[in-house]
């Protein structure tokens, strides 16, 4: 009976596992599962910067791309990098993945010094005192030719963090903290 038990338990939770990944769109559970190249092409709308980044090799992360996005996620304002998580960009690839598109990416805001996070809150209620921005794990964006919507739509399927949305300012937030939106 212990080992009827057992089995049963096993091809339950197999079960459940199959369901699962059956759930997640078919473009994005293969971005995940798949060794292959990660590439990111973005738009800097404050600096006037343009990058293409080969971050992930298929086996690992290369260093020297993370450095030049962290570079180009750097605070403008005050010119300071931060290591930006690469989870943020494991995201933007798979939320590109998800809209089918490999258009660039309008980066609007990433990495934000405390200083400059403080001069913005004071000027805006939209700004969190303790912003993901400032830990260099969360972007402001929008994707050329895609709809501020149905970007916002495939990043909350991917529950992969927060997701904000502007449509009044024309970009949606995301980063890795907690699932959660707004």
């Amino acid at each position: 009976m212990d080992q009827f038990n057992a089995t049963r338990r096993k091809l339950l939770a197999l079960g459940g596992a199959a369901l699962g990944a059956s759930m997640l769109p078919g473009t994005a559970f293969a971005t995940l599962s798949t060794p292959r190249p990660r590439i990111l092409t973005l738009s800097n709308l404050n600096t006037g910067e343009s990058i293409k980044a080969q971050f992930f090799d298929g086996k690992g992360y290369i260093q020297e791309e993370l450095a030049k996005l962290n570079h180009f996620f750097r605070d403008y304002r005050s010119n300071k990098i931060k290591t930006i998580d690469t989870s943020l960009f494991d995201q933007l690839y798979r939320l590109q993945g998800l809209l089918g598109t490999r258009k660039p990416v309008q980066l609007i805001s990433g990495y934000r010094s405390v200083d400059t996070n403080k001069e913005l809150r004071a000027h805006s209620r939209g700004v969190a005192k303790n912003s993901y921005h400032t830990k260099g794990q969360a972007m402001d964006f929008h994707i050329e030719g895609i709809s501020l919507s149905n970007v916002r739509k495939a990043a909350l399927s991917m529950r992969a963090g927060g997701v904000g949305y502007y449509p009044s300012s024309n970009f949606v937030h995301i980063d890795t903290g907690p699932v959660r939106h707004w």
